[in-house]
């Protein structure tokens, strides 16, 4: 299974409306989620499930791709590990998935895949990482296919 984890893009300091979730993204986290987008919708499947966090700075990270998206609430800033990973039906599901989200949760995320100890795994804002989990030797591994920053793309 493929698992894509794209950090959203810059955002404001605060939302218009004071909250957290209100969150935009600023004028340099819409040119980095439109470089990374860009990338994506080269390489990824058709029939990728994308998800994304309700954050609005997450909705258009996600927006900057083009294509229709599922909103998950329980994929938002405090996510733990299990939830973004049943969200994404890690390693089951028969499509690779998408999610767009926060750190320090995909960190986490990446960390628990690739044994990495808890909080070594940092995630720039606007960057995504391809995941694939395969069976070699009777054994599950995950492995990094690629890493795009927006400032490479």
């Amino acid at each position: 299974m493929d698992l894509i984890l794209w950090r959203h893009a810059e955002a404001e300091d605060a939302g218009p409306d004071g909250q957290d979730l209100g969150r935009v993204l600023t004028a340099r986290g819409e040119k980095q989620a439109a470089r990374v987008a860009a990338w994506l919708d080269r390489v990824l499947p058709d029939g990728t499930r994308v998800l994304s966090s309700p954050a609005q700075r997450c909705q258009q990270t996600a927006q900057a791709l083009g294509r229709k998206f599922r909103t998950r609430d329980e994929i938002g800033p405090e996510a733990s590990v299990q939830q973004l990973l049943d969200a994404a039906q890690w390693p089951v599901a028969r499509q690779p998935v998408l999610i767009v989200g926060h750190q320090p949760g995909l960190g986490e995320v990446i960390a628990h895949l690739m044994g990495i100890p808890a909080g070594g795994c940092a995630v720039r804002k606007g960057t995504a990482w391809w995941l694939r989990t395969r069976e070699r030797g009777g054994h599950m591994q995950s492995v990094v296919v690629a890493v795009q920053s927006p400032d490479a793309s």
